[in-house]
């Protein structure tokens, strides 16, 4: 069941400005370095000159995993077009839907359609049903295919470009999903990829059972299904059957999940690239946001499927 709520009709035209100076989310600065806003950039002049900038309306979306609702924003441009490329984007750990707010106002903008969720139990504030107890890399892969299905039946989605996009546990999420439909998938951005996240249960835990029912993990409490399917789970060998081309961008002073870990999957990876930015922590804000956004605007632009056939 897909529920279509209109929060408002915002109409707003994107100045060129905002979205390079926009902060992470409260949601996710739990769950990520705290970095100074640095001040903010003028728009290029070759982006403002090569592209109309489009305003948007955010409405309300629900999906439905089974017996839980997942809550969700979709931001939809106007008179961008029939059917738009369309990027869905997943918040990392203990995060929700709020933290995709700077990507998805930049890239609506440009006259991309974007899908902020909250994974079910994926953090305190989740307005999707579901506890934290539950959630596992493998509950969210489970609701990022339920959203998926559900934006392929939006009247506004082109079907061929459907990209995923995700920060720190949601870009290790996107990345499993995508090798897992890698035919529906045009593309994945990754920010900061948490597939640290292996390495982190087998380091906490010997075996299964050591394992408790629940536990504190980082910020939050977690339930033993967190931490049980990871402890033989090959992360690199499952996101290399993805052979799409994947962005990366990771900054170099993240203390959560060290740049290693990127590097490693662009050797995994058969096509990937990653961009690095230098003095940047776990989450991104001013120049940083800004340069993360020029990068995957950039991706995004290049690795659009056209024609009836979705060829390039």
């Amino acid at each position: 069941m897909v529920i279509l709520l209109m929060i408002s009709a915002v109409g707003r035209t994107f100045r060129n400005k905002n979205y390079l100076s926009a902060k992470i989310q409260p949601a996710e600065t739990a769950a990520e370095e705290k970095t100074e806003l640095l001040p903010e950039l003028e728009m290029r002049d070759d982006l403002v000159s090569e592209d109309v900038i489009y305003e948007y309306e955010i409405q309300e979306l629900y999906a439905r995993r089974n017996e839980k609702q997942i809550y969700g924003v979709v931001y939809v441009p106007q008179d961008a077009g029939e059917k738009m490329p369309t990027v869905i984007f997943s918040h990392g750990f203990g995060g929700n839907y709020q933290v995709g707010t700077q990507y998805a106002e930049a890239l609506a903008a440009k006259g991309y359609v974007v899908y902020c969720f909250d994974f079910c139990g994926g953090g305190p504030d989740s307005r999707s049903d579901g506890s934290t107890l539950e959630m596992s890399v493998f509950t969210e892969q489970a609701d990022l295919e339920a959203v998926i299905d559900m934006m392929q039946e939006q009247s506004f989605v082109d079907s061929r470009n459907i990209f995923l996009m995700g920060t720190s546990m949601g870009g290790a999420v996107s990345a499993i999903t995508a090798a897992a439909h890698e035919d529906e998938i045009q593309g994945a951005i990754l920010l900061y990829p948490a597939f640290v996240l292996v390495d982190d249960a087998k380091e906490k835990f010997g075996s299964t059972a050591d394992i408790p029912d629940t536990y504190y993990h980082m910020w939050m409490t977690v339930g033993r299904v967190f931490a049980e399917d990871l402890l033989d789970y090959d992360i690199y060998g499952t996101i290399s059957a993805y052979k799409k081309d994947v962005l990366l961008i990771h900054g170099d002073a993240d203390g959560i999940v060290p740049i290693s870990y990127s590097k490693k999957a662009v050797q995994a990876y058969d096509s990937a690239r990653l961009e690095v930015l230098p003095g940047a922590g776990h989450g991104f804000s001013g120049e940083d946001a800004g340069q993360a956004i020029d990068w995957i605007l950039e991706y995004l632009n290049t690795h659009k499927a056209s024609g009836k056939d979705g060829t390039q």
